[in-house]
């Protein structure tokens, strides 16, 4: 396992990240206590030591687990939860962005985790109500009073994290140092401005659902019997009625291919991928419900990919340009920009 520095917090983390959502088998589809420590246990033999939960994971379950498994090696690992997300629906405000639920939040989370501070406190999502101006407050409040040492942000606009971290820096507030964001082989829109956000921000990308809910496994295909794809759509609703659509099963055959001519297994490629995607700052977040699928994943640190081959997924499902960025992309434009000689500018 290699280290990389989150964003411009200066915190070292391991290149893969290790996610705990699977942890307790409160809503039936995750891994037993004794399963989930050894899924611990292996990923800290193997120098692992970023760990990501949130309040809401297994109604609680994962952080305390999380919390039985970290006591006496507190130091040594970096720990992240999240809020936002409601723990209570009948509670209006025990969800949100607003400041009562981000402390009510944390003070649970910690309780659970059985300890005084989290490394990483990301907000979950964006609730399109609570002013950013609140939110970095906020944020910045808790850092101040130690029991948060850097914030980060997962599946908010770009243009809202620009805004908070130039608020920040305008108010000496502490700013997000990461970014959290659904990014795979199959979802890749966020190239369109979070890879340059994160440039300008100096911000670590961590990418979760890294196997698009498991379509990108190799056990999936357009040929599969009924059964089989009744479970594949069981398994993968939460994405959305299009995840299995026959472009997004086209992707996941190309990847299988792609995969045997490497010698490798689909999902160890897929993360090898993103492993070394622009930049090397995307940290993919694995799940696991069993140790030999962990071991799957873990097999993508013995990849290097070759240029070629790094073409060769990327072609497999090239994200549409998008406007502006549509327009940069063309001669008409570039030429009206920088004159008869704009093939020597860099686009």
């Amino acid at each position: 396992m290699k280290y990389k520095i989150l964003g411009r917090s200066g915190l070292r983390v391991s290149e893969l990240c290790l996610g705990t959502m699977t942890f307790g088998e409160d809503l039936g589809t995750g891994a037993s206590k004794e399963v989930s420590r050894k899924i611990y246990g292996r990923y800290r033999e193997a120098g692992g030591n970023f760990l990501d939960t949130a309040n809401i994971y297994t109604r609680g379950t994962s952080e305390r687990m999380l919390g039985e498994f970290i006591a006496g090696e507190r130091e040594q690992v970096i720990v992240a939860s999240k809020y936002s997300m409601s723990t209570n629906l009948a509670e209006p405000n025990c969800s949100g962005n607003h400041r009562k639920n981000m402390v009510q939040a944390l003070e649970a989370s910690l309780q659970r985790l059985n300890t005084d501070y989290l490394d990483i406190y990301w907000v979950h999502g964006w609730d399109q109500i609570t002013r950013v101006d609140e939110v970095m407050r906020a944020l910045d409040d808790l850092v101040r009073s130690g029991k948060v040492l850097h914030v980060g942000a997962s599946n908010l606009p770009a243009w809202y994290i620009a805004e908070a971290n130039t608020l920040a820096a305008e108010r000496n507030l502490t700013p997000f140092t990461a970014l959290q964001l659904h990014y795979n082989l199959v979802e890749r829109s966020i190239e369109a401005d979070f890879f340059d956000l994160a440039v300008a921000h100096d911000m670590a990308l961590t990418a979760w659902s890294p196997l698009a809910g498991g379509l990108l496994t190799g056990k999936y295909n357009r040929n599969a019997s009924r059964a089989a794809a009744d479970d594949a759509r069981l398994k993968l609703a939460s994405y959305g009625p299009a995840m299995l659509a026959d472009q997004r099963l086209a992707i996941a055959e190309g990847l299988t291919k792609l995969a045997a001519a490497a010698g490798c297994e689909p999902v160890a490629l897929a993360l090898a991928w993103l492993l070394q995607r622009p930049q090397g700052k995307v940290i993919p977040i694995l799940g696991a419900r069993s140790l030999e699928q962990f071991d799957a994943n873990m097999a993508c640190l013995d990849i290097s990919l070759n240029q070629t081959q790094i073409d060769e997924l990327d072609i497999l499902a090239p994200p549409p340009p998008t406007y502006p960025a549509s327009l940069f992309q063309t001669d008409f434009y570039r030429t009206m920009m920088h004159g008869e000689k704009c093939d020597q500018v860099e686009p």
